[in-house]
């Protein structure tokens, strides 16, 4: 029962977006770059996995993810796609009984996205996770929903940085020598369905009653406000509900 520490890198380049059905996910997180740790039940590493992969969906890189990542579109021209990568990802893991870990859920999700992107089965991957993210917030007496970087957790945890953080390789490295510093009992793989897609909760939509707000400063200064009066005061508190304005004290 190996833990397959991994991480991802992704590209959105919307306009360079092209050969997907767009009914699927308008504009896709593409991966870039896999890189996995694989750790036996003892923590060891076992094997490691980093591979570059060939952009399908985009013609090119976008800038920023260029400048976080240091990766070009240059660079992944000689690769290859992802089904290739993936098909190497599956014979790494090996194991049907394997456990994913990861910093956050955003990088197993959208393994899966991709791999339906492609029409690839999931079977070869596993189906029990890790978010270690809220478990190293617990480990520190924070809220669970106060998550941390990944960055800020190994300056926390002091853990050497001998590597740049987002790289898929190094970034799997590090949530592995995180996993191993904060490893307890309560930390327990939980069982993860990629079919299943939580239904966000409509709330109702909500305008400014501008007639009580303008009746209470009437009340207010016991008077008509004026015109000119009345588009200042919806404008201050239109511009105070942005809340640009507020400072620490």
């Amino acid at each position: 029962m190996p833990f397959i520490i991994f991480d991802l890198e992704f590209n959105q380049d919307v306009s360079s977006l092209q050969n997907f059905d767009r009914k699927r996910s308008p504009y896709p997180f593409e991966i870039i770059q896999m890189g996995a740790i694989k750790l036996n039940l003892e923590f060891n590493t076992v094997d490691t996995f980093n591979r570059y992969v060939k952009p399908t969906f985009y013609t090119r890189i976008n800038p920023f993810v260029t400048e976080l990542t240091g990766i070009t579109t240059e660079q992944l021209l000689t690769e290859e796609p992802f089904p290739k990568i993936y098909e190497a990802y599956t014979t790494f893991i090996n194991e049907s009984d394997s456990i994913f870990c990861a910093w956050g859920m955003s990088d197993i999700t959208e393994l899966f996205k991709n791999a339906e992107h492609h029409q690839l089965s999931h079977r070869f991957l596993p189906k029990r996770v890790i978010n270690l993210q809220p478990y190293v917030s617990t480990h520190f007496n924070f809220s669970q929903k106060n998550l941390l970087r990944l960055q800020h957790a190994v300056e926390l945890l002091h853990i050497p940085i001998t590597y740049a953080f987002h790289n898929a390789l190094h970034d799997a490295f590090y949530t592995a020598e995180i996993f191993k510093k904060v490893y307890n009992s309560s930390i327990q793989p939980k069982p993860y369905d990629p079919s299943h897609r939580a239904i966000r909760q409509k709330h109702q939509k909500r305008i400014i009653d501008i007639d009580k707000l303008l009746q209470q400063f009437e009340k207010i200064y016991a008077r008509k406000i004026t015109a000119e009066e009345q588009e200042m005061i919806k404008l201050a508190y239109k511009m105070g509900r942005t809340n640009q304005f507020l400072k620490d004290v």
